[in-house]
């Protein structure tokens, strides 16, 4: 959507008056039809004309390109180029990117996989760290083994110690930022759950699948958005298989956003007593 004002103009799209009622700015020179809602891949591709498709994209940007999802639009685009002129809405960096840490997405040069996650990992807040690292992994088909040679390629860089612990953390189940909270707060209570995404099935039957949890335990524990306590449909058919999983012997602890923002203690307490009930030593 991102178009260079002067290329419309020379390939006769538009004219000089069209171009500024029509249009608006998004940066010098680059523009989207007026009232546009830029998201991050729109202002990535915007990022990258202003800098005359010199740069690549980094960062945020990066991982927008590469599939990545929950990235909010606020956050400005990011680029890496030499070249330092900065302008409002881009964060520039200069950082060394070898041969094997670039790519192309829709024709733009891109950090991989593996760089933007050894970026996006090592920047301040583990928590933000792992939400983004996570999104990566599910989006993409990079695997964290990938990463670690980075550490040892870039020595001296910031944030390596984060990185490492970020890594360790991180895991490619997550469907939701919410999801990666929970599964972090179990883990700050020793109990990190062995796997994410079961699926569980009943004679060759599937039945369901379940956020994470501990299948040598038939212990799991979903993560119910917004719509599983406000859509009598979904509400319905979680009260359904919910059934189904008892009658497997399964126990699932069900959590939403309330009791994970507010009553942390209340959830690790649920689910320990679950773990307990089914045979776990804790």
């Amino acid at each position: 959507m991102p178009f260079l004002g002067t290329e419309a103009l020379a390939a006769g799209k538009l004219n000089r008056y069209q171009l500024r009622t029509r249009c608006d700015p998004v940066f010098r020179n680059v523009y989207v039809p007026r009232g546009a809602k830029l998201t991050p891949v729109d202002k990535a591709v915007a990022a990258w004309l202003w800098s005359g498709r010199r740069a690549t994209v980094a960062g945020l940007s990066a991982s927008a390109l590469l599939g990545s999802r929950w990235i909010d639009a606020k956050h400005p685009a990011e680029l890496n180029q030499p070249s330092q002129h900065r302008t409002t809405g881009i964060l520039l960096h200069c950082d060394t990117l070898w041969a094997d840490e670039t790519c192309l997405v829709r024709g733009i040069p891109v950090t991989t996989p593996h760089r933007t996650a050894f970026d996006l990992g090592r920047r301040r807040g583990v928590e933000t760290a792992v939400i983004r690292v996570d999104a990566l992994l599910r989006a993409t088909e990079l695997k964290i083994p990938e990463v670690r040679p980075l550490l040892d390629r870039h020595k001296g860089v910031r944030g390596v110690a984060q990185l490492r612990k970020v890594l360790d953390l991180a895991d490619d189940g997550a469907e939701s930022p919410q999801e990666t909270r929970l599964r972090l707060l179990l883990t700050s209570a020793d109990m990190r759950p062995s796997r994410t995404q079961i699926e569980v099935f009943d004679h060759g039957q599937f039945v369901g699948r379940i956020d994470m949890g501990w299948p040598e335990w038939k212990v799991g524990v979903q993560y119910d958005g917004f719509q599983h306590w406000t859509d009598p449909t979904q509400r319905t058919k979680d009260i359904e298989q919910d059934v189904e999983y008892r009658d497997l012997g399964w126990r699932v602890v069900r959590v939403g956003a309330d009791l994970l923002r507010h009553r942390q203690g209340t959830v690790v307490a649920r689910i320990r007593a679950a773990l307990i009930a089914n045979g776990c030593p804790m």
